[in-house]
């Protein structure tokens, strides 16, 4: 055991850290990009049924965002928890957040079935009064949320391997997952080999097929290959304790990133009054961009632990090191991005075959939101020290900023034109607030956790 104990320390106490750091995130960042493949492969299927199909899906992602929020911020709060026992050499804390965290999951799991049952045909009724749209939707957002047990099992248990450094196990998991989607996509959509052709339901019968399929697998390697924790849940009792430690760091990330609904959402609203079309634009935009946001989120994850650990072991050298690291790495990503999506819009909008007044529409919106893309990636760096430190809140303050206090309300300010690629200024707008806010908190974290140790 002792011997355990100190390959561990070894690799998140001791390893190079550009090295560690790249270890840690890379596995993650090919997983998420393999997942921003599925998705925008989601999407391309869905628009060659039609546009309004496109639509819905794309009216969906607010519901599904909000079940991501959950997963993600009740995992972002397992992992930091979980690394820092782990640095503290507190094995059974660590042993204590991961059984209370899938605990947690099960819940969640729960409460989406309720909300696919009674809560989804309302949900688009209130967004649009377009027959064909809200079939769609509703089609595709009931079976997501009454199946979702595989998201939140796959995402709990993904964070049970990447809080012990285990990340090249949750690439597995992730791209597996994400080749099942992909390969029963067509097939489930279209009716290819046999199988009835059952068009936007396909697509959301392979999105949970993957979920589960990589679920399963993501149990049996924690099961088999992670030494550091121990699951058994013989005589086990929730813990408002460390339930209460998990979400002290899980609440504000869930709440911040549940914000992005809101978001999404009211963004919808007012696309809609211009036409459906614009809608879809956006939630074009919202696929293609998680192919650039999804490589520095990989980053944030390899890079919280190695915060969480060296926090709890008080070695400030190799925070700052790794901070400076991931915010050069962040910023690079985004800068290719945005190269991309300026030079090539029209290519991209054409993955989803487009219209002549969607690419349109979709050119000057690619074009125009993507001048923000570094200073966001820099942003989602400096979030990451306040997950990996307990300072949750602040996240939450600098997304509830960008999002709720600035973007909304300058999206439609801009709407009040009646020039709907004004619109799209709000996001460099929300952007550039966002960074400020977040040099301000991380001012002061810096001061709090990082300079006295």
């Amino acid at each position: 055991m002792e011997q355990k104990e100190a390959i561990q320390e070894n690799k998140m106490g001791v390893m190079p850290v550009n090295r560690l750091l790249i270890s840690m995130s890379l596995p993650m960042m090919i997983s998420m990009l393999v997942q921003a493949l599925y998705n925008v492969v989601d999407s391309m299927f869905v628009a060659r049924i039609s546009e309004d199909a496109l639509t819905a899906v794309s009216m969906a992602f607010p519901m599904q965002n909000l079940m991501i929020a959950i997963g993600s911020g009740t995992g972002v709060g397992i992992n930091a928890m979980l690394s820092k026992c782990l640095g503290e050499k507190d094995f059974k804390g660590a042993d204590d957040a991961a059984k209370n965290g899938i605990f947690l999951a099960a819940v969640s799991a729960v409460g989406f079935l309720l909300i696919g049952l009674f809560a989804v045909k309302p949900f688009f009724q209130m967004q649009t009064k377009i027959d064909s749209i809200n079939e769609y939707g509703v089609t595709y957002l009931t079976i997501c949320s009454i199946l979702s047990v595989g998201l939140f099992f796959q995402m709990t248990f993904e964070r049970l391997l990447q809080s012990t450094g285990r990340t090249f196990y949750s690439m597995i998991t992730q791209g597996t997952g994400a080749i099942v989607n992909i390969i029963m996509d067509p097939i489930l959509i279209f009716g290819l080999f046999g199988f009835p052709r059952l068009g936007v339901a396909g697509a959301a019968i392979a999105t949970v097929m993957g979920q589960i399929v990589a679920s399963i697998l993501a149990v049996w390697l924690n099961l088999t290959k992670n030494e550091d924790i121990h699951l058994s849940f013989l005589g086990f009792r929730p813990d408002k304790a460390v339930i209460g430690r998990i979400y002290a760091v899980g609440v504000p990330s869930i709440i911040m990133m549940s914000i992005g609904s809101i978001m999404t959402y009211a963004i919808n609203q007012i696309l809609l009054r211009f036409s459906s079309t614009a809608t879809a634009v956006f939630g074009v935009y919202f696929k293609l961009q998680s192919f650039i946001f999804m490589p520095v989120f990989g980053l944030n994850n390899g890079l919280i632990p190695i915060l969480a650990y060296n926090y709890g072991a008080r070695n400030r050298e190799r925070i700052e090191k790794a901070l400076r690291l991931a915010i050069g790495y962040a910023v690079s990503i985004m800068l290719i991005g945005t190269i991309l999506f300026q030079i090539f819009p029209t290519q991209l909008l054409g993955l989803f075959n487009a219209s002549a007044d969607m690419v349109s529409i979709g050119v000057v919106a690619l074009r125009v939101i993507s001048t923000s893309f570094v200073l966001a990636g820099f942003c989602i760096a400096l979030g990451s020290v306040f997950q990996a430190f307990g300072q949750g809140l602040f996240s939450m303050f600098v997304s509830i900023g960008r999002q709720l206090v600035v973007l909304i309300p300058v999206a439609y300010l801009l709407s009040l034109s009646g020039e709907v690629n004004y619109v799209w200024w709000a996001f460099p707008i929300a952007e550039t607030a966002s960074v400020v806010l977040s040099v301000l908190f991380f001012i002061r974290t810096y001061r709090k956790c990082v300079k006295p140790l």
